[in-house]
């Protein structure tokens, strides 16, 4: 019986470790970044590409355990936070500490190893999220400004890590992924309102799930979507996209702006729930196209 124990709780520890650190996130970030890192090497280091895939997941890890641990309170008054393991109180503030502060000097050290601009990147990034983005949330709107910021960081440190150089094509990443940040996150404070709500946390622009909510949504989405395809005029170095790689975006672009007019027109949570899958739908494939664009 014993063993049968101790075989739910090994479970339930790995279980609590990927739910403090957000694995799915992570993974996600983990991809971006080494989307980044392939559109800026002259040639691909799989050494240098392993220590990115670490770096980026100790970053968002550590991130996350932070978050978690200052939302503590918060989280145990939302459905869909009350079961994280500290509100749950399956893990100790000082547990979820230890693992954020390793988290977050490994996170540097690695990036470090691959230069030194990366690991500054990596720090702004939990510093902006942790000290500014999570204690905003709270209190104005414009927090999801704040959160786009570390939350569009990781497509440019890839490239940063291939190149140890910021310049117009990184920040052209960055753009990219800043201004898709806002259609997406303010899709989730949509159809998570009355949840969000209870913890006190007002992510939609106007604070309603309003028409003005909305069209700030199309804005967004129609920005993002130009901005996703300006390197194909040939100004931004050496990131460039052929014509059929920027055909293929903004048919991307397209399908993210149809479900961005959904919710305009119904105002539903089931509108918005699709706006946010089709949101992440479309940063993943750019990102894939853009890759192959380069490769094929």
């Amino acid at each position: 019986m014993s063993t049968k124990n101790s075989a739910i709780s090994v479970t339930s520890i790995i279980s609590d470790f990927k739910e403090i650190t957000k694995i799915r996130l992570s993974v996600s970030v983990v991809f971006s970044s080494i989307a980044g890192y392939l559109l800026g090497a002259q040639t691909v280091d799989f050494y240098t590409l392993l220590l990115l895939a670490f770096g980026g997941y100790f970053m968002v890890g550590a991130s996350n355990a932070f978050n978690q641990i200052i939302e503590k309170d918060l989280d145990a008054l939302m459905d869909r936070t009350k079961n994280r393991p500290i509100p749950a109180g399956r893990m100790s503030v000082n547990t979820a500490f230890i693992i954020a502060s390793v988290f977050t000097i490994l996170g540097i050290i690695t990036l470090y190893i691959i230069n030194p601009r990366t690991a500054m990147y990596g720090a702004i990034s939990i510093f902006l999220y942790t000290c500014v983005y999570t204690p905003l949330k709270t209190k104005t709107p414009l927090a999801v400004f704040v959160g786009a910021i570390p939350g569009a960081i990781p497509f440019m440190l890839g490239w940063v890590a291939a190149r140890n150089d910021f310049g117009i094509e990184p920040g052209t990443l960055f753009a990219i992924q800043f201004l898709w940040q806002f259609p997406h996150f303010w899709a989730i404070g949509w159809f998570l309102f009355e949840d969000y709500k209870k913890g006190g946390f007002f992510m939609l622009p106007t604070g309603k799930q309003d028409k003005g909510t909305a069209v700030q949504v199309i804005m967004y989405t129609i920005w993002t979507i130009l901005v996703s395809i300006i390197p194909v005029f040939g100004v931004t170095g050496d990131l460039s996209l052929s014509i059929v790689g920027a055909i293929l975006v903004f048919a991307l672009g397209l399908f993210m702006l149809y479900y961005a007019f959904e919710l305009f027109k119904k105002r539903t949570v089931k509108a918005a729930r699709q706006l946010m899958l089709a949101s992440v739908t479309y940063i993943t494939l750019l990102q894939i196209v853009y890759v192959l664009d380069k490769f094929i």
